[in-house]
């Protein structure tokens, strides 16, 4: 991934340490009027490896992503990028550092080539490489992205954001409208970064997917952490990842909630 582009992850940001965590999430709530999304939300997402986000629809689990590069601030607590507080960071550096994948891949009017130069990268070369590691044919560059698949228009979009040369993938349920190939590729590209030393933040619904490619786990359940822990920690749990998420319901106790979370 160095050798895509030659501009820096965010120089002004700060510098990331092997111990230091990607996201600290500190007494977090988020609140739209009266309804309350997050609430007292405290968890730390480690600097390595692919951390997904597992939860019921509605537990909070996008909201929590958008977090992550000021595309929402919280009503209350505090969200740290690398131990400082996203706030008083340059917004537009922050965005570049945190690289986006969404649920409905979005691409603009225009060719491939198009669409990648969006990301501030604009040479030809660039973009033959970067299609070659999203696995696409570099003969799509002229192609009006219109005409694109769904997983070849995901690829397109995680290459765009992969130019950026972001410091942590932030993937908001990739690949919940893909097919199994698809699916499967995407979650192999995800891992690519990880090798490539670029921490994922995936979020997913798909217990399968959680046992492929999860090294470290946080269950939401009603707008909070139920458990994190890495992967194989909360697999152990009584009950497994299943119990997880049905402690994670409006009905849930607090205290049972508390007594199931896992450490890392």
């Amino acid at each position: 991934m160095n050798n895509v582009a030659g501009r820096e992850r965010g120089a002004d940001l700060p510098q990331p340490t092997a111990s230091q965590p990607v996201f600290s999430f500190e007494g977090v709530g988020v609140s739209f009027g009266e309804a309350r999304v997050l609430h007292a939300l405290d968890v730390d997402v480690p600097a390595s490896g692919v951390t997904d986000v597992l939860g019921r629809s509605g537990s909070g689990k996008s909201t929590l992503t958008r977090l992550c590069n000021r595309l929402l601030d919280p009503t209350s607590g505090v969200v740290r990028f690398r131990g400082v507080d996203v706030t008083g960071l340059d917004v537009l550096a922050l965005r570049r550092a945190v690289g986006m994948v969404f649920q409905r891949p979005t691409v603009f009017a225009g060719t491939v080539a198009d669409n990648l130069a969006a990301s501030g990268v604009v040479d030809r070369e660039s973009h033959v490489t970067i299609l070659g590691r999203v696995g696409l044919d570099p003969g799509l560059l002229d192609q009006d992205a219109a005409t694109l698949s769904g997983g070849e228009s995901q690829r397109v979009c995680l290459g765009r954001t992969l130019l950026m040369r972001p410091r942590v993938l932030v993937a908001d349920e990739p690949t919940a409208s893909l097919d199994e190939p698809a699916t499967r590729e995407l979650e192999v590209l995800a891992c690519a970064a990880v090798a490539d030393g670029v921490p994922v933040l995936w979020v997913t619904h798909d217990l399968a997917q959680f046992d492929r490619i999860a090294d470290h786990g946080v269950v939401l359940g009603d707008g909070t952490v139920i458990a994190s822990g890495s992967a194989a920690r909360l697999r152990a749990v009584t009950g497994g990842i299943d119990a997880l998420l049905r402690a994670g319901g409006p009905d849930a106790a607090p205290n049972d909630l508390g007594a199931r979370r896992a450490a890392g």
